[in-house]
């Protein structure tokens, strides 16, 4: 934010020196406008005192008349600290269309006055052209205190807008500004059912995607065909898209086609295509189970080991554990998740796992075996955290070994302090500046007081000499 100030400041400096608006600020880019709208009011600092003015007005005053002012100095009195003079100068803005986006500001003003007069400017000068163009300065300003009523002038302009004005909205790289385009196309019916679906497809906003398949879906309820609508929806990238079209095909009578979807890669869509499928009497445990019995099937899905886990039982893991060495690695991480999942853990099953070259796979028997790490070898998962072994393996080994604790937990991440990873040596650092002594371990060690030396430069001398008299060395 100091930043931003301190760039606002440099540019009302600009203008109050002859700059153009054009030369000061970029006019199209609506941070710009908010930048320039706070620099002016900057308060330059002297030995802790507040100068009277900004710097830019010590350098070149306002006068007393503002209406023969050029638009360059006219923005910085739409600016101004004092509300008399924001709201003079509203008065002669309509002179001057360029400064527009300010007025847009003043509709959030804190002063009363001021905010009325922007408001009823901005009313006059609005057209659906501006509006598209200044759609992302009122919707930004929209959320500030007071600012509402620039969103709704905004709204009642760009309901006179034709489906290809508003288009241009569709695609602007502010979400917000998405999220109210098509809001306003929703509501005024200017995008057909297909559209909409191919928009919540498409759009990577999880909000637009909503608002989208819920609209497409509603308007196919109305009468409209089925099929243009879920094509794109089924189709869809994103989650949330998906499993609205699988949730619609119980309502399109398609209730079977759901069935592929059992096996999706994401957990919402597969909890969707279960209830499609057992409203029309499937039983979507035995459809899983059926895939799953054959663990050398090389097509076997990964969503079909993980679903089965979801809906099964826990005598379904004998179906899971041979698929622990399964030739894809997502069949495998998916069933180390489904043996989690089933609270079916076998350590010694799992173990070898942390040497497995898919680093999915290693993370998934990481969760796994969490809950054992006291149980688990040290000095094996030591090992693992040379540097000769992949950042995968040691990083696993890791998490292991600062779960367990104590000293083997310390000389671990003392260990990785100088691995060749970055993020390794900082999750080892906060590791060490977070250890403890456990509470069963025999004080007074004194390879506890070496690691401390070795890692001395990561606390103060305050904290390195409390975490020695916690351990019982360094006396």
């Amino acid at each position: 934010m100091l930043d931003n100030t301190e760039a606002g400041a440099a540019a009302a400096t600009r203008l109050a020196e002859g700059a153009t608006l054009r030369n000061a600020i970029d006019v199209a880019d609506p941070d710009d406008w908010l930048t320039l709208d706070a620099g002016v009011r900057e308060v330059a600092w002297y030995w802790h005192r507040p100068l009277p003015l900004p710097a830019w007005e010590r350098c070149a005053p306002l006068p007393a008349d503002l209406t023969q002012l050029d638009e360059p100095r006219l923005a910085l009195a739409l600016c101004h600290p004092d509300g008399r003079i924001r709201q003079e100068a509203l008065s002669s803005s309509v002179r001057h269309p360029g400064l527009l986006p300010l007025v847009v500001i003043r509709c959030a003003d804190w002063a009363e006055p001021v905010r009325e007069l922007a408001r009823d400017l901005l009313r006059q000068a609005l057209d659906v052209d501006s509006a598209l163009d200044l759609a992302p300065l009122i919707l930004r300003v929209a959320r500030r205190d007071r600012g509402a009523a620039g969103a709704d002038i905004l709204g009642r302009t760009l309901r006179q807008a034709s489906h290809e004005q508003l288009a241009v909205l569709f695609t602007a790289p502010d979400r917000i500004v998405r999220r109210f385009a098509y809001r306003l196309a929703i509501e005024g019916r200017l995008l057909r059912p297909v559209e909409l679906a191919r928009a919540a497809a498409h759009d990577q906003d999880t909000v637009v995607q909503d608002l989208c398949a819920t609209a497409a879906l509603s308007s196919v309820a109305d009468g409209h065909p089925y099929e243009d609508v879920l094509v794109p929806l089924l189709s869809a990238r994103n989650p949330r898209t998906r499993s609205a079209g699988v949730t619609a095909l119980r309502r399109a009578g398609r209730s079977e086609q759901a069935e592929p979807f059992l096996s999706d890669r994401s957990a919402l869509v597969r909890a969707c295509a279960r209830y499609v499928v057992r409203q029309q009497g499937g039983d979507p445990a035995t459809w899983y189970r059926k895939r799953c019995a054959a663990p050398e099937d090389p097509g076997l899905p990964p969503g079909a080991v993980i679903g089965l886990a979801e809906c099964g039982e826990r005598a379904d893991a004998g179906l899971l554990r041979p698929l622990l060495v399964h030739p894809a690695a997502g069949v495998r991480a998916r069933a180390v998740a489904g043996l989690r999942v089933l609270d079916c853990t076998d350590v010694k099953r799992l173990l070898p796992l942390l040497d497995d070259p898919a680093a999915s796979v290693v993370r998934e028997t990481v969760l796994a075996l969490l809950p054992s790490a006291e149980e688990l070898p040290a000095d094996w998962l030591l090992e693992r955290t040379r540097p000769e072994r992949p950042r995968h393996v040691r990083l696993g080994a890791f998490r292991l070994l600062d779960a367990r604790g104590g000293i083997v937990a310390l000389r671990a991440a003392v260990g990785l302090l100088e691995d060749s990873d970055i993020k390794v040596r900082t999750w080892a650092a906060q590791s060490v500046q977070r250890w403890r002594p456990s509470p069963g371990e025999r004080r007074g060690d004194g390879e506890v007081e070496g690691l401390l030396d070795r890692c001395g430069h990561l606390f103060s001398d305050h904290v390195l000499r409390r975490r020695k008299w916690e351990a019982g060395v360094g006396g």
